[in-house]
């Protein structure tokens, strides 16, 4: 008896289409796996840009509450203390310094738009904190006070990079923008950039930070560099002095 077997394997043409079909499904496959690194990439930068602009943030926030501590006030009236046992004022000013507070957005170099010097107690000391924007480089540095300029005293070596990419002055954004105390019923407004009596640095109340930080490398998905900005509002706590 006679057997006929009429099985057969694939043809050349059929084997050429699976290949074909696979090899499209495999580039779909690898062009979203591109995607799908590209866009890890994008987040994670920026999520790292942010970090790093909050804890600024929150660091200049905390100092400017904290500033003013102690007064001169808080000593006994008559008392002979040196002037490095008390702050002059929370913000500290430049030129004329200690001497009769200089007008905000008039005489004063400092404070100023990008720099701002706080006197303020650090370990038990009273002390200055500046923080100074220079290029696209927030500087920070503090140093004992010691009835010196506090412009003078910090420059050069007690500065140090605190962040990094602030896009503020080419921006043209201020980073520190300062509202005085005025009499009632206006309260706590913008300080006045003329000369008056409500815009010397010892009326400064709440000082509005912003902060402009791009990434440092450009964006994988749009070739392009992201920038951040981020808001917040410091409160002075302490007396004016």
């Amino acid at each position: 008896m006679k057997h006929t077997n009429k099985s057969r394997g694939f043809t050349l043409i059929e084997l050429l289409l699976a290949m074909g079909v696979f090899l499209i499904i495999c580039a779909a496959m690898f062009s979203l796996l591109q995607l799908s690194q590209q866009r890890y990439s994008s987040e994670t930068q920026l999520s790292g840009t942010f970090q790093e602009a909050r804890l600024a943030m929150d660091q200049i926030v905390r100092d400017v509450n904290d500033a003013g501590y102690p007064s001169r006030g808080m000593f006994a009236s008559g008392a002979l203390i040196p002037t490095t046992s008390y702050v002059a004022g929370p913000i500290a000013w430049s030129p004329n310094y200690p001497g009769t507070p200089c007008s905000i957005g008039a005489t004063c170099t400092t404070p100023g738009d990008f720099d701002l010097i706080l006197e303020t107690t650090i370990g038990g000391m009273v002390s200055y904190i500046r923080y100074q924007l220079i290029g696209t480089t927030l500087m920070r540095g503090s140093v004992a006070k010691n009835g010196t300029n506090p412009d003078a005293l910090l420059t050069g070596s007690v500065m140090v990079p605190f962040l990094l990419n602030v896009m503020n002055q080419s921006s043209g954004v201020p980073i520190f923008k300062y509202a005085c105390d005025t009499p009632p019923p206006a309260g706590v407004t913008p300080c006045p950039s003329a000369p008056s009596n409500y815009n010397a640095t010892t009326n400064i109340r709440d000082v509005e930070v912003t902060l402009m930080v791009k990434t440092q490398l450009v964006d994988a998905q749009t070739g392009q560099v992201q920038i951040i900005e981020l808001n917040g509002r410091a409160h002075r706590l302490n007396p004016s002095n």
